[in-house]
């Protein structure tokens, strides 16, 4: 029997089938093992020494892979094909030699690029060894992560309060972010105008010509600045009186198609035209790699996801051009193959690019058995990778200049000769090739494609329809999306391809940088951090060293320098930098953010440039700044403890600073209670904002509050809704001898009966709900229906996945498992259920191992006189330490993210 090791259970039920009964397939669903999240398992003065541990899933797996090996012929390990597989692999071999599993037992490397029967049944047939320079490359790039992250966090946490963690490429990537975000806020507008005159003749169509010069000058883009200098060229072109066709310039260009897919022009394509994030498509284009069954056999659809290559195998190329072929004619299909080479930094082509595993199986074939996002992606693969063995496009660009007034003889047909010139431009598709079945998307800062002329002669008279003005304003560079901030990674040499949808998830998940409209917009917290670290690490954040990094990472993976040889270059240095901060005074820290952010939080009013923006609005002679306290960041005032005004740290012009000036730093009142006299105020705390009555008469007396509903803002809130929100809970009637009532708790709006409470769905208020809908919430199952999604393989029991109070969850028997923030219910599988609640389960039973060693010591043995006072105090401080031990653990395992 020969033992086949895989990540995923989907891939080891496929290539189970493919290997036949000699073969037993295992999955090790990812890494068996991994570095411990606490201090000191990367160890820089024993030689960069790691420390791996297999922990949860990790020591189930290994046990049943070691259990099948101890009766296997052979081990083969088939772990995906790039250098997180290699590794996966290694630890895989690693753990087996470190339990003396594997004797004499023959082991060898299995790599395919697709997940089809052909495909896997060659690769067995061409085994190697386990790379050792991928393996030593992943080594470097974790240790050097690890470091970072539990070396540089700290700091972080002492000398920036509030600030979560930080990572070797998600802070540079932060820092473009929080770069862009300045670049727009000192940004100017200008205003300028643009003169377009609508033509036509007899014969043709009306068009479109822009005005570029006027009284013999050509005109700058910026030239015409005000409506009196428009207006000024518009009446010239009206009274020029003949508007003749002074040059028409035609020029035949080839347009040929993209190359297909690698990682990162995938999400970026993903995210241009249909609207994926990067971790999304990748999720995606997972289950696309895994594959469907498709005529009884499941197969991979697409080959591997992660990859920098461009090239295609010659048989896809074949398949690709019997397919153009017969499905477009001969004349879509060029003499020779398309080559592509990459032409992005740090490539590695070990792999070819994304396409479809099967050229004959077209997006409408397997559309049916495809969620609608899995469709529509397959979709984009599979048209992108066919393009690029087409056809190329045939344009004709045509320039046109328009005189207005002056001769008509040739020998006046310049641009300039007359009262004006205009001039159109557009294209004619000749021949639409590859554009036949793919055009490119763009970001919605790129210009639209131009217009579609008619044809023009030299010296054709033309007829004036209409002269318009235009104003315009300068605009600031654009935010970055996750597609354009991906290519700029990417164009950078910054972090690999495979990472970035995890850089820009965890950039989120630390409430670093926020998407709105699909743009990246910093935090305040996120700014913070990269001032910190521009002051203080700055050579670690600067792209040409970052990008250095990534280039030697890549000489590891070559063979060509000792990885070890790399880690101890960057921590002599790093180290060194690190040192030099334990003396560092809050006051420096302050005076760097403030020196870095001062024109963020305090910039000058172009409408009041007198009125100094840091002036205290109390006292009138303090000076506002950046202040630290133990949550973060807030603006405080130089007079403090004499004047204590404070503000939240954000800043001017900002939709949150909108709010937090409405409410004068902290409040604002929104009338008197007509009840009791009081006043109603909005504030804003540590969770948001709030409403209350009143204020608390001495120390202790809570007064009555209220949370805002969701889709309700400060900025739409008046006096009668604080009025009905602090009024709540109200009450809807009486159902079978019980109250119902609704109200604003803890958890949002709710509707509740005796002990039974249910919250009210987002799209719905809780003012206005009514008794008849209330019952049916909670006449609703707890947790909402539970949906059946396939039978447990260890005992056949059902396994459910539902909504429940905490987020989506998967049940069986008594085990619940919450899913993670990047499945949603419609998405989770068998397979990956089974996987949370065997972790879950796991994560029980060694809590339950635990608990009997706190109850044990001798209690029922006689103690000596003082034993009691000492043995409390033990006991005391030893639970004392503990916690002290679990918050530092908590607080450091962040750093590994």
């Amino acid at each position: 029997m020969h033992v086949v090791v895989v990540e995923s259970p989907a891939k080891a039920k496929t290539i189970n089938k493919y290997l036949g009964k000699d073969f037993q397939v295992l999955a090790s669903y990812g890494h068996v093992r991994d570095l411990p999240s606490k201090d000191g398992s990367v160890l820089p003065d024993q030689d960069f020494a790691m420390a791996w541990e297999v922990e949860g899933r990790g020591e189930r797996q290994i046990k049943e892979i070691a259990q099948a090996v101890r009766n296997a012929d052979r081990l083969y390990l088939a772990t995906d094909p790039d250098r997180e597989g290699e590794a996966i692999s290694w630890h895989i071999v690693e753990e087996l030699k470190r339990r003396r599993i594997l004797k004499d037992i023959p082991v060898q490397r299995v790599v395919f690029n697709e997940i089809t029967r052909n495909a896997v049944i060659e690769a067995f047939k061409q085994p190697r060894d386990i790379d050792v320079n991928l393996v030593d490359a992943y080594l470097a790039r974790r240790a050097l992560d690890y470091l970072v992250g539990f070396t540089l966090s700290p700091v972080l946490w002492r000398k920036l309060p509030g600030s979560r963690s930080a990572g070797r490429v998600q802070s540079v990537a932060l820092r473009l972010i929080c770069e862009r975000e300045a670049e727009i806020e000192v940004f100017r507008a200008q205003e300028y105008w643009s003169v377009e005159a609508l033509l036509d003749s007899v014969a043709t169509a009306p068009f479109k010509a822009r005005l570029t010069h006027l009284e013999g000058r050509k005109l700058e883009r910026l030239e015409i600045g005000d409506k009196g200098a428009a207006d000024r060229a518009v009446a010239a072109i009206r009274g020029a009186g003949r508007y003749t066709v002074a040059s028409v310039e035609k020029k035949q260009v080839r347009r040929n198609p993209q190359p297909p897919f690698t990682t990162s022009t995938l999400q970026q394509e993903a995210s241009r035209k249909l609207g994926f994030g990067a971790s999304r498509t990748m999720r995606i284009a997972q289950k696309l790699y895994e594959g469907v069954e498709v005529d009884g056999e499941t197969v991979g659809l697409i080959t591997y996801m992660r990859t920098d290559g461009v090239a295609m195998s010659n048989e896809a190329i074949g398949a690709a051009r019997q397919t153009i072929a017969a499905r477009y004619g001969d004349n879509y299909l060029p003499n020779a193959p398309r080559q592509y080479k990459t032409k992005a930094k740090n490539a590695q082509e070990a792999h070819e690019a994304i396409r479809p595993t099967d050229f004959g199986r077209h997006p409408d074939q397997v559309r049916r058995r495809l969620s609608e996002e899995e469709a529509r992606l397959y979709d984009l693969v599979y048209v992108r990778a066919l393009a690029s063995q087409m056809e190329a496009a045939q344009l004709e660009q045509v320039a046109v200049d328009i005189r207005c007034g002056g001769a008509s003889e040739a020998s006046a047909n310049a641009a300039g000769a007359g009262v004006a010139t205009l001039r159109a431009t557009g294209q004619v598709v000749l021949f639409d090739g590859f554009l036949r079945l793919y055009q490119e998307g763009r970001d919605d800062d790129e210009e639209e494609s131009s217009q579609r002329l008619p044809k023009l002669a030299e010296g054709q008279d033309l007829t004036l329809r209409d002269v318009l003005a235009e104003q315009h304003f300068t605009q600031p560079p654009p935010r970055y999306s996750e597609a354009s901030l991906v290519k700029k990674l990417e164009e950078l040499g910054i972090g690999r391809p495979s990472t970035y949808a995890s850089i820009l998830q965890v950039l989120q998940d630390r409430e670093y940088v926020r998407l709105d409209k699909r743009r990246f917009l910093p935090e305040d917290r996120g700014r913070l951090v990269t001032a910190f670290l521009s002051a203080f690490f700055q050579r670690y954040v600067e792209y040409s060293f970052t990008a250095s990094m990534e280039e030697e990472l890549d000489e590891v993976s070559d063979g060509k320098v000792d990885y070890k040889t790399v880690l101890r270059r960057f921590w002599e240095a790093f180290a060194a930098a690190v040192e030099e901060t334990k003396g560092l005074r809050i006051a420096d820290v302050i005076d760097a953010l403030d020196r870095d952010l001062g024109p963020h939080f305090f910039p000058i009013d172009p409408d009041k440039p007198g009125v100094d923006p840091r002036a205290c609005p109390v006292c009138g002679n303090g000076r506002l700044g950046i202040r630290l306290g133990k949550t973060g960041g807030f603006v405080g005032c130089s007079n403090y403890p004499e004047c204590r005004y404070t503000r939240p740290l954000i800043a001017p012009g900002s939709e949150e600073a909108e709010q937090a000036a409405a409410l004068g730093g902290d409040t604002l009142e929104l009338g008197t209670d007509p009840g009791s006299g009081q006043s109603v105020t909005l504030r804003k705390g540590p969770y948001g904002f709030y409403i209350q009555l009143g204020e608390a008469k001495e120390k202790g007396d809570k007064p009555k509050r209220s949370s805002l509903p969701p889709n309700t803002t400060p900025d739409s809130l008046d006096l009668d809704l604080a009025l009905k929100l602090l009024a709540l809970p109200r009450s809807l009637g009486v159902h079978e001898g019980e109250e119902v009532t609704a109200g604003i708790g803890r958890y949002g709006p709710y509707v509740k009966r005796a002990s039974v409470y249910k919250s009210i769905p987002k799209d719905e208020d809780v003012l206005t709900i009514g008794m008849n809908r209330a019952i049916d919430l909670l006449s609703q199952k707890p947790g909402g229906e539970a949906k059946t999604i396939g039978n447990h393989p260890d005992d056949g029991k059902p396994v459910t996945a539902q909504k429940g109070r905490y987020g989506p969850y998967v049940k069986h028997g008594k085990i619940n498992a919450t899913l993670p923030k990047d499945l949603t219910l419609e998405e989770i599988t068998l397979d990956k259920a089974v996987e949370l609640l065997r972790a879950q389960a796991e994560k029980k039973g060694a809590g339950k191992g635990k608990a009997p060693a706190k109850a044990a010591p001798k209690a029922k043995t006689a103690p000596k006189a003082k034993a009691p006072a000492k043995k409390a105090a033990t006991k005391s401080a030893g639970k004392t330490g503990a916690r002290s031990k679990a918050k530092a653990g908590a607080k450091t395992a962040k750093a590994a993210e």
